[in-house]
């Protein structure tokens, strides 16, 4: 399936291994996969990898 937009919620597979990202605007850490990850706090794209 693919999609666009938006964020979605997904449990990550034991195999499927997420990176860990800090948004630069709220402050927020979470895992994310892809290649333009979005803050599930704020929808933000102003993030760093850590």
């Amino acid at each position: 399936m693919c999609s666009t937009g938006g964020p979605i919620d997904v449990e990550f597979d034991e195999g499927l291994k997420g990176k860990k990202y800090r948004c630069n605007d709220c402050g927020a850490l979470f895992e994310a996969i892809g290649r333009h990850p979005v803050c599930p706090s704020c929808q933000s794209e102003n993030v760093t990898e850590v």
